[in-house]
């Protein structure tokens, strides 16, 4: 479902850069009619490529909040055994079973106090 509105949202961002990129096109249009001399052609071209690299960088900055809110939605309310659950935003929410609460802060589990070598790790958790 993200990728999905990470592509209309891209779309739609570009789009809007087509339509600054026309509408620099169309300013610097009438800006050298209005010109006589050679040197006001030059700024006047000048001036639509700066817009057109700002409408480009625009462009960019889009899709990256859009990859970073499809990436924040696929990681939500993802849970790390024994941790508690993670949030969206970052945020920790601790895990209650019974009357003792796991994944506070000096809270350890009682197994893993018994252990002496560290747990082995497992890349896709």
């Amino acid at each position: 479902m993200e990728s999905a509105k990470q592509k209309v949202s891209n779309i739609a961002s570009a789009a809007k850069e087509k339509i600054h990129i026309a509408k620099a096109k169309a300013e610097e249009g009438a800006e050298q009619a209005t010109v006589r001399t050679k040197e006001g052609k030059e700024i006047a071209k000048e001036v639509r490529k700066v817009k057109e690299a700002e409408a480009k960088a625009e462009l960019h900055g889009d899709k990256a909040r859009h990859a970073a809110k499809k990436l924040e939605a696929k990681q939500a309310g993802h849970h790390i055994p024994g941790m508690g659950v993670v949030t969206g935003t970052g945020q920790h929410i601790p895990v209650t079973t019974g009357h003792q609460t796991f994944g506070g802060a000096g809270n350890i589990p009682p197994s893993s106090a018994t252990h002496t070598h560290p747990q082995p790790y497992n890349k896709h958790i």
